[in-house]
Formats: C-alpha cells, structure tokens, sequence
C-alpha cells in the first residue's frame, strides 16, 4: 500500500480551476481527483491506496471545508488538509489550522506554494500510514499470544524479574523463562528494549492487558 502511487482530492466549486488544479498535479506526476462539493466528496467515498492530502475551498456550496475537516475528524479519517479560499479571514484561518489544516492559502497563490504544501500533506500522511500499518502487524502478533503469554510480556516491559514474575502468577521460574522465550519470538522481539517499545505502541498497561 505505500508504494502506492500519491493522490490529491481536490474539493472546490469552480470547475475552471479544478481543471487548472488538476493539470499541474498530473504534470508532477500526481494523480488528481476532483469533487464540487463535500456531499459529491462524500458519496464519493475516495479511499486511494497510496498516501493522500485534500486540497479543499472553505467556501462551497452546502457544507463548507471546515464542516468537511471536523467531519472527518469525527469519523477517524485522518486526511492532510489544504485549505484555499478567495475570501479568507484571520478566523477562519485559525480554526482550520487549529482542526490541524496543512496550509492556508488565499487565491491567487503561486503554483509552487501549493505544491509544496501539497508535499508537506503528503509526506504526513505516508509518515501515518507506515506507522499503522507497523501497528497493524504487532496487533496481528499480540493476537496470537496466549493470555499467560500476554500477561508476562506486560510484566517483563514493567521491569519484573522472571523471579518476581513467578511468584505474582503461581508459576515456576523456569515455566516464565519459557512463555517469555515463545512470546519474544511470536512478537518477534530481539531484545527486551524493542518488546517495550511494542507494548508502548500497543498501549498496553500491567493493570488492564487487553484481550482478542
């Protein structure tokens, strides 16, 4: 999926500069998607395989580009937002780059300042991507642990001795040596540092340990 080909969605109402939007993101060599309006967005539902950012007007008809971003805020999407408009205010501005907008840019702008914004988004979201897919993986192993396995890989990154470990759970030394033998090489876990890492992407707490 990252080496999915990049794309921009654009979102604004003119179809005259969609169209010019359009033409220099294909002369880079991106690959543009063009909608006149959240709703059309939204019916839509563009999910590109590659890494992605919006190019959005604020101002549309029907729903506006910030109702657009708290949107997606609200459903999880977390897409890189460039916000253009001919009509900006101080406002405006800091309530989409407070929502977490990449950019904010006031029409006319130069081509080259909307291209490096469209780079800044894009770079982001392959940043996000990668990181939930390596999430996406280490869920994939914690699943295949067995709860005692859990429970001593929880301990083990809280800093417990297996001896220590042990005696919390009714076990021989030599029986947590074992689970945390087998679970270090389910996780795939070279050494304890890189296990406490895990857990900490994973979130997992000595007092609540998630279960499948």
């Amino acid at each position: 999926m990252l080496h999915a080909n990049p794309s921009v969605l654009v979102i604004d109402d003119d179809p005259e500069f969609r169209d010019s939007v359009g033409r220099l993101l294909r002369s880079v060599g991106l690959n543009a998607q063009q909608f006149s309006s959240v709703s059309e967005f939204f019916e839509a539902e563009p999910r590109p395989d590659g890494p992605t950012c919006l190019v959005v007007d604020v101002r549309l008809p029907g729903r506006s580009g910030l109702d657009l971003q708290r949107e997606l805020t609200a459903a999880n999407r977390h897409l890189p937002i460039i916000f253009i408009t001919a009509h900006g205010d101080i406002p405006m501005t800091v309530q989409a780059m407070k929502g977490g907008a990449i950019e904010f840019l006031t029409k006319p702008f130069r081509d080259q300042d909307l291209l490096d914004a469209i780079e800044t988004g894009l770079a982001r979201d392959r940043v996000r991507r990668e990181s939930d897919e390596v999430l996406a993986v280490l869920r994939q192993r914690f699943d295949t642990l067995s709860p005692r396995e859990r429970e001593i890989m929880i301990q083990a990154t809280s800093g417990r001795l297996n001896k220590q470990i042990a005696n919390d759970v009714g076990l021989a030394e030599s029986t947590v040596k074992v689970h945390r033998t087998n679970l270090m090489r389910k996780m795939k876990a070279r050494s304890l540092p890189e296990l406490s890492r895990m857990v900490d992407m994973l979130k997992l707490t000595p007092d609540k340990p998630p279960r499948s």
